[in-house]
């Protein structure tokens, strides 16, 4: 692998310590050919650990927002699916012209909800009547991501050691002008797909099509980590952590060598944790000897 060294399994911080078999449950979704029962020793004799010589660990999760089916007072703003023929204009456009009217799925409380929801790219839309709809990532207009948080460091709103979603959200929502001004400096603009079965413990399906898995999967670069790769996690967190993960999503920020999104779950805690997840680390990937 380029750029990277290879490693001994003593090498790696945590590793006697894991529940490989989680990891391997978590890889197994996407392919991966673990028997069962297999575990530490199991991986040992069939894998190579290399270092990547940088890495870099935030966190992203599945949302659960409060919608409805139809346009109200309380839910205007719409999230949509993705038109036929698709569309090129950047965020600023759509939302000024509404030219994705008529592609409406569902409808949240405010622009903030709806941004939050295209950045993570799926989520869950709680109705007034109490049922559920999970919607996750069919499309984007073509135009590049460009991260608000660190828009709001670069101007001095925030300290980069010290900002969080929850902060920035907060931002957004205390001035709306603003905020919207703020949101419209992103030109992406993620379009998404009613997902229907699956089991409601499921996480959303990742890059490959599968139920991502809390704590195990990872979103990576695909031009550094094949979709599908076992990796080992080294996060130095105040809470560090140390575990075996599986490769098996994407995301708009996560590019270049060690870069990584680790799943956190869903729901408000899980926000939490993921909007506290930016930390460096190790990133380690497991090449079949």
């Amino acid at each position: 692998m380029r750029g990277a060294t290879r490693l001994d399994w003593g090498d790696l911080t945590g590793w006697a310590e894991d529940d490989h078999a989680a990891g391997l449950a978590a890889w197994a979704r996407s392919g991966g050919a673990a028997p069962a029962g297999a575990g530490r020793d199991w991986v040992e004799a069939r894998f190579v650990p290399w270092l990547l010589p940088a890495a870099h660990f935030t966190g992203y999760y599945e949302p659960e927002l409060h919608g409805s089916p139809v346009r109200t007072d309380a839910f205007p703003v719409p999230i949509h699916a993705a038109p036929p023929m698709g569309i090129g204009a950047s965020r600023a456009e759509i939302e000024a012209g509404d030219l994705l009217a008529g592609q409406e799925i569902a409808w949240l409380a405010d622009e903030v909800d709806r941004f939050f929801l295209q950045v993570q790219g799926s989520g869950r839309v709680r109705f007034p009547d109490g049922t559920v709809l999970r919607v996750g990532h069919a499309a984007k207009n073509g135009h590049p991501y460009r991260s608000v948080g660190a828009l709001l460091v670069e101007r001095g709103v925030f300290a980069a050691d010290r900002i969080t979603a929850q902060g920035v959200m907060d931002w957004l929502r205390a001035d709306p002008a603003r905020g919207r001004a703020a949101m419209r400096e992103n030109p992406s603009y993620v379009m998404f797909r009613a997902l229907r079965g699956g089991a409601a413990e499921d996480g959303p399906p990742g890059a490959m099509g599968v139920p991502v898995t809390e704590g195990r999967s990872l979103a990576v670069d695909p031009a550094v980590v094949p979709l599908g790769a076992l990796v080992w996690a080294e996060v130095d967190a105040p809470d560090p952590i140390r575990r075996l993960c599986a490769a098996q999503d994407v995301g708009s920020a996560i590019v270049g060598v060690g870069r990584a999104d680790l799943f956190c779950g869903t729901g408000d805690a899980a926000g939490r944790m993921a909007g506290a997840l930016n930390h460096g680390g190790r990133m380690v990937v497991l090449e079949p000897a």
